[in-house]
């Protein structure tokens, strides 16, 4: 597994981390052991950059992460979680100090930990990027050892070229894939400029560029893929990087000619995504130990050829980006 820089924090971290949503909930139904297999199998497979959150199932994610590491031992890889969506309302009002801390105490005990690696706003709302005084309180934080480094996790561009004026933003995490490719323009040249680690999220569009899902794929009534295909529960980019089903299908189609013999589209699609140089980590999400090996595995696939990076770019163009480029 091939390790990158994560920004200034002085950490070299596997190029492709573990998404832990799936583990904690909104995918359908994940056992619990299959969940710690699935965990077990990347950290094997050479991963050491596990990232979270607070709300993935309710603390779920985060505790699982805390007893598959005390049953494994040895050396800890670096977490990531994420703070803020517990708040109802999800106002920027409630991003202060005494929040904050609470749901950063909640992890802390969730993850067995003393201080927290990496915490990260959790997409707060846009107005909360013009509050110096959040990201002062996030200072705080780390000065009374709670944390050791703090980003945000954003849905928009603009959110994260904002968050990047704050000097102690350590990164960013932003949806990074085939089909939301907007971020590579001017986003990550400011991130590298100012030395922000970037985390790519959705990685595989939810599913989609598994190459594995059809029109009559059937996704249970906890699985976001479900309840939130138009952003009835959180925002619809989330949710198949916001593409209108029918539209993806077509674009994964035209997508499969750029797969070689013995190679998956999901692995495709991440070494795709690790050809962009500000890239710290990708972390794409396994509920099994099969698909933590897959994703893994994209780590040794040779450069992609520019032809291929043009057709991508291409398919992008022509059938994606009305749908999504402008918006996030």
């Amino acid at each position: 597994m091939s390790k990158r820089r994560f920004g200034r924090t002085g950490w070299q971290v596997s190029e492709i981390g573990f998404g832990a949503w799936a583990i904690g909930g909104a995918w359908g139904s994940v056992d619990e052991g299959d969940a710690k297999a699935a965990l077990n199998a990347a950290l094997d497979a050479g991963m050491n950059f596990i990232d979270t959150a607070d709300v993935y199932g309710d603390g779920r994610s985060e505790r699982i992460i805390r007893d598959t590491l005390k049953e494994r031992g040895g050396e800890r890889p670096i977490i990531a979680t994420k703070a803020g969506r517990r708040l109802s309302p999800h106002v920027s009002d409630g991003y202060n100090r005494k929040n904050l801390e609470a749901f950063i105490d909640r992890s802390l005990v969730n993850l067995g930990v003393d201080a927290l690696d990496l915490v990260q706003l959790h997409t707060p709302p846009i107005d909360a990027y013009y509050r110096p005084e959040i990201f002062a309180a996030m200072d705080d934080l780390v000065t009374a050892g709670k944390i050791r480094y703090y980003g945000v996790s954003v849905e928009k561009v603009e959110e994260g070229l904002k968050a990047l004026e704050y000097p102690n933003v350590a990164s960013v995490q932003i949806i990074y894939n085939m089909f939301r490719q907007r971020p590579s323009q001017l986003f990550f040249g400011e991130a590298q400029r100012k030395d922000v680690a970037i985390i790519v999220r959705v990685p595989l569009a939810s599913g989609l560029l598994t190459g594995k899902l059809t029109a009559a794929s059937h996704f249970a009534a906890d699985d976001h893929r479900n309840f939130n295909r138009h952003g009835e529960a959180f925002d619809v980019g989330e949710t198949f990087s916001g593409v209108p089903y029918d539209v993806a299908l077509d674009a994964v189609e035209a997508l499969r000619s750029i797969v070689p013999g013995g190679v998956t589209m999901a692995q495709v699609a991440l070494r795709w995504i690790l050809m962009e140089s500000a890239v710290s980590v990708v972390i794409p999400g396994a509920k099994n130990p099969a698909q933590a090996k897959d994703n893994a595995a994209a780590s040794a696939l040779a450069p992609l050829s520019p032809a291929t990076m043009e057709k991508v770019r291409a398919i992008y163009q022509e059938r994606i980006a009305p749908h999504v480029h402008q918006r996030w």
